[in-house]
């Protein structure tokens, strides 16, 4: 251990360790900006400066390893001169809309400034970077970037994609794609991690908030709203409540005190997903197994992210993807047929709105090939932030409501739908269900949790032997089918490389394009909790294991629009509203 001094106090710290790791683990706080704990480092803004004793100049405390005897003071009269010049210099190239910014009272350099106490500012001039870049899912302001670089970091090296680089020099300098490309046009697959890590308000999701309200306040418009699986264990968040604090009820309350007609849950289309992915499984299994063309490995297709990643990237590889369409789509698609006639309602008097926990389902809802009969499947996707901001706007008392249900018929779910909002949550719904069609008898309740591809790993890997099958599967007597799962685009990377050399030894896929899936998409709470990730996904395994159903064909009203109108999963009505295509875009916008 390394002895220093930090403020007088006497402290030991690890080999390699930073000053700010020591001060923070000795209950010191240095202030900074660009740092993200275990994400980002790269001393850009020199916010942490301290003084060193000895050293030539102040050493910035985010990059400066702890030296045996090291004496650091973090409030000199020199370190908080630096500290107010540096804020004042930000500023003075910043935006000043705060009050109408979307990160306003949750941005960090607003925070910075009130730690600092800093309550004037001396270089008053504006940013010369006023240029505002909007795609279907993310917006970007340049006015409010702080160079920090985090979005780089985000990018670049969790996502493993590198859109987003430092373009130009000096005062041209700007963080953008290359070749004056905008986000749209650069290959971005709109995951929204850059927006989680932005400090400020330079990336945010592009809003869908003032189209909705125009929707629930239009007395000629039937507003649907449906949340997905991530929301319920995020949103409490959003009013205070402990990370991976579990709030269904009370969300199906907001969202119907919101003036929503129709309260259903994108849970209820997750067990639909199951019928329809499971059997589009068995259906090529059953072809390779009977040597027929068939293709293999089968990917499942929920985050739309990482289905626009495939098609830009690897697009010799769709024929892989499955064709199901992701649970909210299918959701919004019976909601215009299926619900709209029920009801005795036109489809286009039905606005139907996602919350969901991804920037890129903005995307997809924008997708031409997302329509049916000539209505879109979905209106308008808010984020759970958004969501979060239209309750409050509302006056909603959220921690004192009562907990409601949804509404029928597309509010029953089981907990295999719940399970969505983890990595390993679809291929785990699938297995439950797949196993039981094949052998004609539920796993054992001990055994629904696949122990192998539970869990934040990158990349997680099972074998499912089936034996004592039923004799319409016969074929399947002994087969071992090998999945894998992966959560963020540089393991999704790996397991298509696979594929593409020919040494994928896999039959089906998960891939979520956010880091962890769902519980942590580009739309969730920002959270500095280090452990949010796992205290998210113990909510959704809370939630899958508080359910008397869960697993997706025991779900009673999925049996019942099977019987009363799409027939069977995989049939002719399922293909046209539930199923879609995909694209080749790796040509698209090359300059």
């Amino acid at each position: 251990m390394i002895q220093l001094t930090i403020n007088n106090k006497k402290i030991s710290a690890e080999p390699g360790t930073t000053i700010l790791e020591a001060a923070k683990q000795n209950g010191i706080n240095i202030p900074s900006l660009c740092y993200l704990e275990g994400v980002h480092k790269f001393g850009s803004c020199r916010i942490c400066s301290v003084e060193v004793e000895n050293a030539r100049t102040l050493q910035v405390a985010c990059m400066a390893e702890v030296r045996e005897g090291m004496v650091v003071h973090t409030n000199s009269k020199k370190v908080l001169k630096t500290r107010k010049v540096l804020y004042e210099l930000m500023l003075s190239d910043h935006s000043k809309n705060c009050l109408s910014c979307v990160r306003n009272q949750s941005c960090e350099l607003q925070q910075l400034g009130e730690i600092l106490c800093i309550t004037e500012n001396r270089f008053n001039t504006g940013s010369a970077r006023e240029q505002i870049d909007i795609s279907p899912s993310i917006t970007r302001d340049l006015s409010k970037c702080i160079f920090c670089r985090r979005c780089i970091t985000a990018c670049k090296e969790i996502q493993g994609i590198g859109i987003l680089d430092a373009q130009y020099r000096g005062f041209d300098s700007v963080i953008a794609p290359p070749m004056d490309h905008s986000i749209n046009d650069a290959k971005c697959s709109f995951c929204g991690q850059c927006t989680v890590v932005c400090p400020v308000g330079a990336l945010s999701e592009t809003d869908h908030i003032k189209k909705v309200w125009n929707a629930i306040n239009d007395p000629e418009i039937r507003v649907v709203m449906q949340p997905a699986p991530a929301i319920r264990v995020a949103l409490g968040e959003m009013f205070g409540y402990p990370v991976g604090t579990s709030v269904t009820g009370k969300m199906a309350a907001a969202i119907r005190a919101l003036g929503v007609d129709d309260v259903f849950d994108t849970d209820w289309a997750a067990d639909l997903t199951i019928m329809e992915e499971g059997t589009e499984f068995l259906h090529r299994a059953i072809d390779v197994l009977s040597g027929k063309d068939a293709v293999l490995p089968i990917i499942t297709s929920c985050s739309p992210g990482w289905i626009k990643y495939v098609e830009s990237y690897f697009p010799q590889l769709i024929p892989h993807l499955s064709t199901c369409k992701s649970p909210h789509m299918m959701l919004g698609a019976l909601s215009k047929t299926y619900h709209a006639e029920k009801i005795g309602v036109d489809p286009r008097k039905i606005f139907t709105v996602s919350i969901m926990p991804c920037t890129a389902k903005k995307f997809e809802c924008s997708r031409e090939e997302m329509i049916n009969r000539g209505v879109p499947n979905v209106d308008a996707v808010l984020t759970t932030r958004e969501l979060g901001q239209m309750i409050k706007q509302a006056g909603i008392d959220f921690p004192n409501l009562e907990d409601e249900d949804f509404d029928d018929p597309m509010g029953q779910s089981t907990g295999a739908a719940d399970i969505f909002g983890v990595t390993g949550g679809v291929m785990e719904a699938a297995i439950r269900t797949v196993y039981a069609i094949i052998t004609g008898r539920d796993l054992p309740f001990e055994q629904l949790h696949v122990t192998p591809i539970v869990g934040l790993d990158q990349i997680k890997e099972a074998t499912l032997k089936f034996e004592n099958v039923v004799p319409e599967y016969k074929m399947f007597e002994g087969f071992e089918a090998k999945v894998a799962v992966t959560s963020g685009l540089a393991g999704a990377k790996i397991l298509m490389d696979q594929i593409v050399y020919g040494k994928s030894p896999y039959h089906f896929i998960e891939v979520m394009g956010c880091p962890s899936g769902c519980i942590c998409g580009g739309g969730q709470p920002r959270s500095h909790d280090p452990d949010v990730r796992i205290k998210r996904l113990k909510a959704i395994y809370g939630e899958d294991e508080g359910k008397k159903l869960r697993q997706s064909h025991h779900n009673p009203s999925i049996a019942a629009i099977y019987k009363d109108y799409l027939g069977k999963p995989g049939g002719h009505l399922s293909h046209e509203l539930l199923h879609t295509h995909y694209f080749d875009r790796s040509k698209e916008n090359e300059k």
